[in-house]
């Protein structure tokens, strides 16, 4: 399954415990960027490529951009610098 997103947005993949994930969303909302969110925990094969990702840990939120790169608890900064890139 290919979670890469369309341009000016991300998939973020998160858990519903991840207060990092919860932060990262109300700054996305805030902020007018869009995103998909992928819970790992109940979307098969998501949490072994959130590992894939990230050298082995399941770290989340794990952030997918456009242009296939991803980004482990980014800043909404460092997500809104990387869309306009």
């Amino acid at each position: 399954m290919d979670f890469t997103p369309e341009t000016g947005t991300i998939t973020m993949f998160s858990t519903t415990w991840c207060g990092y994930c919860t932060r990262l969303k109300k700054q996305l909302d805030a902020q007018g960027i869009g995103y998909t969110e992928i819970n790992i925990e109940e979307v098969e094969g998501t949490a072994d490529l959130v590992e894939q990702l990230n050298g082995g840990n399941r770290t989340v939120p794990t952030v997918l951009f456009p242009d296939g790169t991803a980004a482990t608890n980014p800043s909404a900064a460092e997500v809104k610098s990387r869309l306009a890139a």
